[in-house]
């Protein structure tokens, strides 16, 4: 056999990629060694936590907020075989889907294990051990990333009790008691999941702050507002054990400026400190294909690895790990492939926590901005201030957009608040075509909505709110 594309992974950046190629003419296959297409994301990761979340918002929403709006409802309760099912129809329909783009598109699909064994060269092995080899002029790695544990402690991950994100998207009950080890974004979605319908969740963090790398002003904030939802932070603690206790467990931690350690009881454990490029197994460093002192794959502008003809995106190169981010990837590399001028812009890649209010940003944070020495204004606006948000009961939050102050070049936004994912978009395509604060704010935004206020914090960055 013998194709023009074969990318190894079927995640976002890599069934992107390959339909990108069928369409453009080449001829394609895909090569995954789950069951189901989708990668992490859709199997194990952004779709299921996304269908979980919504659940539980609508919860939270029943049992806090109705009784505001005149709706009286006797007090709701979890079914929790119902929520899984949500969850786990959630992810069937997505893989469905998937199946009926690569039948579509006319993409050759292999079920097995890939593994590079040089230039134009590949195999594949299914389950029961058998091996086809694979000729191909191009190579894209695609194997995306896997849970990256905890440096220097050994965690023995059972996913009932001490468990990754995998494990915390399937719990058989509400766990009375979690730890969450990690206050990245893994971590502030899952535990706001079980926090709403009832578990204690305590996060413990290295960091001095939650969302670590994320504008400062927002994670404050935000901490703020998740610390009122009920979960409890346990900031610049370095975690020294986790371990098995009775039917739960217990985490040990210790100051990171010194101190005594503690330990915390919970009914279980999610341990969610990142993740690590998935490149084991893979044939890479016996092909030829380099690999950097974190683990990922090298690539140059054109994500060439050093072996011609094999490329790689997604999670197993430098950069975010954002399944968005490998589906821009995925379409450059096959429109590079494909001899077009395939092209990613990292300075705007949207970042979103999907929690209770959202957290989004695109661009520069203030921290970033001031570190490189450039000069920049500030515009905020809260969403107290704004109609809809009033009419929604949804007044958490704000919108801050910072600005180059010679040339008012809008470099970053910032959204904390009830449908912040969906509002930071109008900002990153403001940005993509270099458009200023006063761009912004003289374009008209219908009214009453959630998005005025991004209007508002661009008057105020270039002159003056009209509502605050």
């Amino acid at each position: 056999m013998s194709y023009d594309v074969v990318v190894i992974g079927a995640g976002p950046g890599g069934y992107v990629c390959a339909i990108k190629a069928a369409q453009l003419g080449l001829k394609t296959a895909l090569v995954e060694k789950r069951d189901t297409y989708g990668g992490t994301c859709v199997n194990v990761g952004c779709i299921p936590s996304k269908a979980l979340l919504h659940a539980t918002e609508m919860f939270m929403e029943a049992e806090h907020s109705f009784d505001a709006l005149g709706i009286e409802i006797s007090k709701p309760k979890v079914n929790i075989k119902k929520l899984m099912a949500h969850r786990i129809n959630t992810v069937e329909q997505n893989t469905k889907g998937l199946v009926f783009l690569m039948k579509k598109n006319k993409i050759d699909t292999f079920q097995g294990t890939g593994k590079v064994l040089g230039e134009g060269k590949l195999s594949v092995t299914d389950e029961d051990g058998k091996t086809q080899e694979i000729e191909t002029k191009n190579i894209v790695i695609a194997t995306g990333s896997d849970i990256a544990g905890i440096p220097g402690v050994d965690v023995a991950f059972d996913e009932k009790v001490i468990v990754s994100s995998t494990g915390a998207l399937e719990f058989d009950k509400v766990p009375e008691t979690l730890v969450v080890v990690g206050g990245g974004v893994i971590g502030l979605e899952l535990g706001s999941v079980w926090a709403r319908i009832g578990t204690k969740v305590t996060v413990v963090e290295y960091l001095d702050t939650i969302l670590g790398g994320m504008d400062g002003d927002v994670a404050k904030q935000f901490q703020r507002m998740l610390a009122k939802q009920g979960i409890e932070f346990r900031l610049g603690a370095k975690v020294t054990g986790v371990k098995k206790a009775g039917k739960g467990a217990t985490v040990t931690f210790e100051p990171v400026k010194g101190g005594d350690a503690e330990t915390i009881e919970a009914d279980a454990v999610l341990v969610s400190t990142g993740r690590k490029p998935y490149t084991e197994n893979l044939g890479l460093e016996k092909a030829g294909v380099v690999l950097d002192e974190r683990g990922r794959v090298q690539i140059d502008k054109h994500f060439l690895t050093s072996v011609t003809g094999v490329y790689a995106i997604g999670d197993v190169v430098a950069g975010p790990m954002l399944a968005h981010k490998a589906e821009e990837e995925g379409v450059a590399v096959a429109e590079i492939i494909a001899g077009q001028a395939g092209h990613v812009n990292y300075d705007v890649i949207p970042s979103v926590v999907y929690t209770s209010p959202e957290v989004a940003s695109v661009g520069k944070t203030e921290e970033e901005l001031k570190k490189a020495g450039i000069d920049y204004k500030a515009g905020k606006f809260p969403f107290t201030a704004n109609g809809r948000a009033r009419a929604m009961l949804q007044t958490e939050g704000f919108v801050k957009i910072l600005a180059d102050k010679a040339s008012d070049r809008v470099l970053g936004v910032h959204i904390v608040g009830f449908g912040a994912g969906e509002m930071i978009h109008e900002a990153a395509v403001l940005m993509e075509f270099g458009g200023s604060s006063e761009d912004l704010a003289r374009t008209c935004h219908a009214h009453p909505t959630m998005s005025e206020a991004v209007k508002e914090a661009a008057l105020a960055t270039f002159s003056k709110p009209i509502h605050m």
